[in-house]
């Protein structure tokens, strides 16, 4: 096991990064013809493309490249794009869009309805393997477009250049809100199927941003301003997306940001104090409240982690105050609910019993109704570069001293770990967070925790997000119920008795802290900088000085 001896070196370690200090640079310039240039370094995506845009660095691009239906408002609220209005029959199963009509692609072609419905049915076939493709699957026609049956989404039909009708398989009052994920954008005729790879590697959209040549595996990914871009157009001229190492890319980043070489930067988890020591008094601090949740995920099919009891046991080893005191030096709080508390109608706190306090006589408790022994070896997966090293070895060593078990870190580049996470045979726990797709519950609880979401293909790979293959049909049915119910304060009561089973009674998943976000910006040159609800830079909205 590579790793710290103890938490008392973890934090050590923490006071000797803060130490040191890196040198500083000059302020961003202008590169190349034209205005102003917004540079950032990000991981290797696993998709750019909305057919399967997935984690945080391909769906913020792919966020710039296309526009679809809504948004979402600092508040939560929906925030109109393309659609002018969204309407549900009385039963919750049937909605009629509305949509902007004579908008384009930066090609020419025409963004209509059909273009919506050619996103959504590219995106659902069975020849995309788009491991997104679940949040589409409550459109009647999916299942059998997404088998191989049908080559049709029936359930999506267009009227006319300005009207989608959706017919729904089971009812849904915040369909709505899910069509701001990636998945539901729209594509031109010139996207061809889902595993286009031409198209993938450099999409064209409708975006604010489109596409300056093709994506440079592993290097870089460049765009430009869409100046036929159908809303505001941004004060950007360019962006310039910096491909950095997985193993060590917060660090590329805060250094790249000290250099002038970045207009924006993550940090390293030991550099945050002594970043915000130095870069708050200037105005280049930024602090976000994320609709998001950091927790660890435990693999049930098979392994240590099968037993709620043995889940349990993990749970309550967990010093969740001390790691945030020492680790996170007070800038991250702990989490008792899996729901973020930026859900305020839903938001319900110590949903988690396990993450209230730690309990070392309850953890050995559980851990011996969960047939969790001394001496067994728990395996604790994360990704690698992005600032984990130091909290997941502290939760490490807890485990190890409260429960007698030895704890293997495997930390692997942020794709591969997302590969390796949808085996079939990988066991044990596994860091993870989570940031809201779309501003309801439900879209923690059904990708992360229904049986839907595991979404297994022939071979037992999970192609959706329930990684950990948790299945419960009660549960299940209280998600369904919750999306039956029209009442948003009744549908709200659901999902907290749903979310109580989960993460309670079940443990289907760790909660470990709330999730606040920080970043640094170049505000001595780009105004009105924040991070929106996605946890994104608001690249198409900054000005500039």
């Amino acid at each position: 096991m590579r790793g710290a001896k103890s938490a008392k070196w973890v934090v050590g370690a923490i006071v000797v990064a803060m130490a040191a200090t890196a040198c500083g640079g000059s302020d961003s310039k202008d590169s190349g013809k034209g205005g102003a240039v917004f540079r950032l370094g990000i991981t290797e995506p696993t998709a750019i493309d909305p057919v399967n845009a997935q984690e945080s660095e391909g769906t913020l691009v792919a966020r710039q490249l296309f526009t679809g239906l809504y948004g979402v408002n600092d508040d939560g609220t929906l925030k109109s794009l393309l659609a002018t209005s969204a309407k549900a029959n009385d039963k919750g199963d049937e909605w009629e869009l509305q949509l902007k009509t004579g908008t384009k692609f930066s090609n020419g072609e025409p963004v209509n309805a059909e273009a919506f419905i050619r996103g959504w049915t590219r995106a659902a076939a069975k020849n995309a393997a788009s491991d997104v493709a679940y949040h589409l699957d409550n459109i009647v026609g999916y299942g059998d477009l997404h088998s191989g049956k049908s080559d049709k989404l029936s359930g999506a039909t267009a009227e006319g250049e300005g009207t989608i009708k959706v017919k729904l398989s089971h009812p849904d009052f915040e369909f709505d809100k899910k069509t701001v994920h990636p998945v539901y954008m729209p594509v031109p005729k010139v996207a061809g199927a889902g595993d286009n790879k031409s198209f993938n590697d450099a999409p064209i959209g409708n975006g604010p941003f489109k596409m300056a040549g093709s994506w440079e595996h592993n290097k870089k990914i460049s765009l430009v301003r869409n100046d036929d871009y159908a809303l505001q157009k941004p004060a950007v001229e360019k962006v310039e997306f910096t491909i950095l190492n997985p193993a060590n890319a917060a660090t590329l980043e805060y250094k790249g940001f000290e250099k002038g070489e970045f207009d924006w930067a993550r940090m390293p988890t030991p550099q945050l104090p002594v970043a915000k020591a130095k870069y708050e008094p200037q105005g280049k601090w930024i602090k976000f409240d994320s609709p998001g949740i950091n927790y660890i995920l435990t693999f049930q099919e098979n392994g240590p982690m099968k037993s709620a009891d043995a889940r349990k046991a993990v749970s309550y080893a967990i010093d969740r105050a001390e790691i945030a005191k020492g680790v996170y030096q007070g800038l991250q709080e702990p989490a008792t609910s899996l729901l973020p508390p930026t859900f305020k109608e839903v938001y319900k706190a110590d949903q988690c019993s396990s993450c209230v306090k730690q309990d070392k006589a309850k953890a050995k408790e559980y851990a011996e109704k969960g047939g969790l022994k001394a001496g067994d070896t728990l395996d604790f997966g994360y990704n690698t570069g992005a600032g984990h090293e130091e909290w997941v070895q502290a939760v490490a060593k807890q485990v190890e001293d409260v429960l007698g078990v030895k704890v293997k870190l495997n930390g692997l580049p942020f794709k591969e770990a997302l590969a390796k996470q949808q085996d079939k045979g990988t066991i044990g726990i596994w860091r993870q967070a989570w940031s809201a797709d779309y501003p309801t519950a439900d879209n923690f609880l059904t990708p992360l925790l229904s049986t839907s979401g595991i979404n297994p293909d022939a071979s037992g790979k999970a192609q959706g997000d329930n990684r950990g293959r948790y299945s419960n049909p009660k549960f299940d049915e209280m998600l369904v119920k919750a999306r039956n119910t029209k009442d948003a304060a009744e549908r709200a009561k659901v999902y907290q008795e749903a979310e109580k089973l989960a993460i309670d009674e079940d443990q289907a998943a760790i909660p470990l802290w709330k999730r606040t976000q920080y970043r640094l910006a170049n505000s001595k040159k780009f105004t009105n900088l924040k991070l929106d609800f996605f946890e994104d830079p608001n690249i198409a909205e900054i000005g500039i000085k």
